[in-house]
């Protein structure tokens, strides 16, 4: 039989966030994107979400090369954790591939990973694949997109991508999608988060023009938080403070790293002396100043949340400051953001942000330029990526609506495998996929079973019961005393504390005349005894842990 083409998604799908897609025919294999996704509420102390690598490492034979559409952390931030289990070259542009190396550099990698760089416009051979990089525009310098030809047709990921006429790094290349769309396109991956947003997505000269507006009208202390990783906007406040007058000062690390990174590759140009230390700042007049922030998003760790709640060493809020937040809320941070707002308000701050002031515009897509793109590339089938599952739902109605036949529109799942030939699409397996868990430095030692005591503990408490047995006829010499974390104030509970002592004592004694002697049998008791009389009596349901020790 024919080899026949593999698409499998190893995340972003029913998520947003931990991009990463394997393109498999016979021996060759290649990966697009490795993003991390970032923790839920319920995953107590996990970090990061990265995906689960095991097909890759299983298939290191069949590995040509990683490629990369950008560079944001959902769609690099998966990188190190990949290269300590396989090997393969990475191919992204420039801008992406200084983002990646700083990483490798983090996790001591630098040295041990191949990365290649190049510009929209080349075709790159891995195996069987060639891989064309296609410009397109998005909250980030030198994205692409990629068309990928197989034995079997041409495939395009989009990548993350909005249509942007007046963009720094010029429009997208739509006339080299429609030329692709005339040759033939089998698939077509394109990206669905903002295809529930009707019309197109602003232009970054909007926001552009709403910084200068916000500059222009103030004579305190700018400071502005946006995405680090937003080149543009970061170069679009530097030239507002080179036109304004005011020095500008940078703070928080990552803000710092894509600083450094994009004056080192010419993506940001700033007159000499305009950008200057932190410190700096304290000797000038405040109508001289604009300090920019990373903590967009209400990270805890971020330099904004520092200065609202007083703990940056160099920037105390005053007020009459104006905190302009340059970027929109991620599904899930609004509170955080919210939080933040609040607090610099309280400061007397003078608060300017995207809901009201056109501060912000998005990377995505939204249906009418999403439409544009389906027109022109005209794929035999498609499968809706990156986004949650109402969002791609949502992509293949609008698919439909452009008149593609619904048998040719398929829903991925992370793991399961599509197979193509040049005429058909179908399903066809899985492969091991998931999420696995990064906590400090460990990766996937914290699973379902780890998270679930976690949430137990959060919610519950947890009591300790200990107790010392003699070695000899399993008699009590000491104990129970009763340890509780979590669950009550003990000096305000001594009464219960002692009925749960009684307890464990009426357990313990049970065993011995029934003449039980493992230690397993006993906890179990105590166990469900103390469970039993803490449900009935305050309805709650702590973790307990029995600790019994013979002397």
């Amino acid at each position: 039989m024919a080899e026949k083409l593999k698409i499998i998604p190893l995340g972003g799908l029913d998520e947003i966030g931990k991009n990463c897609t394997v393109l498999e025919y016979g021996k060759d294999m290649i990966v697009i994107d490795c993003g991390v996704g970032f923790p839920e509420e319920d995953m107590y102390g996990v970090d990061l979400v990265i995906p689960d690598f095991s097909y890759l490492v299983a298939n290191q034979k069949k590995l040509k090369g990683m490629f990369i559409t950008h560079g944001h952390e959902d769609h690099i931030g998966s990188i190190p954790y990949a290269m300590q289990q396989i090997s393969c070259p990475i191919h992204g542009t420039a801008m992406t591939n200084g983002l990646i190396k700083l990483k490798l550099e983090e996790h001591k990698l630098a040295d041990k990973v191949k990365l290649i760089t190049h510009k929209a416009g080349d075709t790159v051979k891995a195996g069987c694949f060639s891989v064309e990089f296609i410009h397109v525009n998005h909250s980030i310098a030198d994205a692409v997109a990629f068309n990928i030809k197989t034995p079997v047709g041409n495939v395009i990921f989009t990548g993350d991508f909005k249509i942007d006429p007046t963009a720094a790094d010029g429009m997208i290349d739509l006339a080299r999608l429609g030329q692709l769309g005339n040759e033939g396109v089998l698939a077509l991956l394109a990206d669905s988060t903002n295809v529930e947003r009707s019309g197109y997505t602003p232009s970054e000269t909007m926001v552009a023009e709403s910084l200068d507006r916000q500059f222009r009208n103030c004579d305190q202390r700018i400071i502005v938080t946006t995405f680090a990783s937003n080149m543009h906007r970061i170069q679009s406040i530097l030239t507002t403070a080179q036109r304004h007058g005011r020095k500008v000062a940078v703070t928080g690390r990552s803000m710092e790293n894509m600083l450094k990174v994009g004056q080192e590759l010419g993506y940001i140009k700033v007159k000499p002396g305009t950008i200057v230390d932190l410190a700096a700042t304290k000797s000038l007049p405040k109508n001289k100043v604009v300090i920019v922030s990373t903590g967009s998003q209400g990270e805890n760790m971020s330099a904004l949340y520092r200065m609202a709640f007083n703990t940056h060493k160099q920037v105390d809020i005053t007020s009459g400051d104006r905190i302009i937040i340059s970027a929109s809320a991620i599904p899930g941070n609004e509170k955080a953001v919210s939080k933040i707002i609040n607090e610099l308000y309280r400061k007397g701050a003078d608060v300017v942000y995207e809901k009201s002031e056109g501060l912000h515009a998005s990377g995505h897509a939204c249906r009418e330029e999403l439409k544009i793109i389906h027109g022109l590339v005209r794929p035999k089938f498609f499968l809706p990526a990156h986004g949650e599952q109402r969002m791609l739902q949502i992509h293949s109605k609008l698919a439909q609506s452009m008149g593609m036949n619904p048998r040719h529109i398929h829903i991925m799942e992370i793991g399961k495998v599509f197979e193509f030939t040049g005429k058909t699409c179908k399903e066809n397996g899985t492969v091991p996929a998931g999420k696995v868990f990064v906590d400090g430095s460990g990766v996937g030692d914290v699973g379902s079973v780890v998270l679930r005591d976690r949430k137990h503990l959060a919610e519950d408490g947890m009591i300790v019961v200990v107790v010392n047995l003699n070695a000899e006829d399993g008699s009590v010499l000491t104990g129970p005393d009763i340890i509780t974390r979590g669950f009550i104030y003990v000096k305000e509970s001594e009464e219960l504390m002692e009925s749960l002592q009684e307890v464990a004592m009426e357990a313990i004694e049970r065993c011995q005349r029934k003449r039980v002697r493992d230690w397993s049998s006993i906890k179990s008791a105590i166990k469900n005894d103390i469970s039993g009389y803490l449900y009935k009596t305050t309805k709650r349901n702590p973790m307990i842990l029995p600790v019994i020790t013979e002397i």
